[in-house]
């Protein structure tokens, strides 16, 4: 964490990879846990902590998250972390044949001069040894979402479905729980998902002076979760691969309303969530991506007067 304005700053918003291998290759959670330490070092992060099922693997990091399946990886970091540099180890380690699909997303920084490269200059990198496609969703101007994408065919399995839920400038007596010192236990029970997630195993930790991240899983599904507090910087992801319209789970409702952001952005992968709320529709972005998958960026924005002052940096 750094200092900005007088106050603490950290940067909450991720990059993300999933990368999926080809059928009939190595089986992913039979290898050393060395391989994965080794992989996340990569990016200048550290894994805290593990839990898994016979299913899957979920991983804490120092910056985020990485589950572990049979056939793919989704490794999540925020901070000034490097992941493109993971991503290249992981496809020399494995060969670009033996992969089927890679997509990687990058969302834009409260303070992009803190990274070491941009997405374009991860692009960049990317296409030395890859062929995909690069495509922005959202506005340059406002928040926006990158993707890079492997073009190789590949057809999803059906229910291959991912929702995230990026929420910005928290308020109110949750942001204020969130900013003092507290425990995983405490800051778990406030967001309840004990209650409205089912039967998960989870693994989470509270950084200080303030911070927290959390994993799920059940089975083959999970969620995770990603809480950067500050006043002036707040964002808080949330992320699962839950069919959430066929389980009728109001779990996004349920942190809108708890964490009462000034806005947020929903991002679906091959499914269509209805959420219902009282914020004004921003623009919709939808693209059907050429590796198999229809994406969705939604943005969504609190209705106020508020009058704001500058702050000063």
């Amino acid at each position: 964490m750094v200092l900005l304005g007088g106050a603490v700053f950290f940067e909450g918003s991720e990059k993300k990879v999933e990368i999926v291998l080809a059928a009939g290759g190595q089986d992913l959670r039979n290898l050393e846990r060395s391989f994965w330490d080794d992989l996340v070092a990569q990016c200048k992060a550290t894994i805290l902590s593990h839990i898994s099922n016979q299913k899957m693997q979920a991983f804490l990091l120092s910056e985020s998250s990485l589950f572990v399946w049979n056939d793919r990886i989704v490794m999540i970091t925020c901070g000034g972390t490097v992941l493109i540099n993971s991503i290249l180890s992981f496809v020399d380690i494995f060969g670009v044949d033996a992969i089927d699909s890679i997509i990687y997303q990058r969302k834009n920084e409260y303070d992009p001069r803190r990274q070491e490269s941009s997405f374009m200059d991860d692009v960049a990198i990317l296409k030395n040894q890859l062929t995909g496609v690069a495509l922005r969703f959202g506005h340059l101007d406002g928040h926006h979402n990158y993707l890079f994408n492997l073009e190789k065919k590949y057809a999803p399995a059906a229910n291959d479905m991912t929702c995230e839920l990026l929420m910005y400038q928290i308020q109110g007596p949750a942001a204020d729980v969130l900013r003092a010192n507290q425990s995983a236990k405490n800051i778990r029970e406030l967001i309840g998902f004990d209650k409205i997630a089912g039967d998960f195993a989870y693994d989470d930790f509270a950084f200080s002076p303030y911070g927290y991240s959390l994993n799920g899983i059940r089975g083959e599904d999970y969620i995770t979760m990603h809480i950067t507090p500050q006043e002036d910087s707040s964002y808080i992801s949330f992320e699962t691969n839950i069919d959430l319209a066929k389980e009728n789970v109001a779990i996004i409702e349920h942190l809108i309303d708890l964490f009462k952001p000034n806005s947020f952005d929903l991002i679906t992968f091959n499914t269509n969530l209805n959420i219902h709320t009282d914020y004004l529709k921003g623009p919709l972005y939808r693209e059907n991506i050429s590796c198999g998958y229809n994406v969705s960026f939604k943005q969504y924005f609190k209705q106020s007067n508020l009058q704001l002052r500058a702050i000063k940096l």
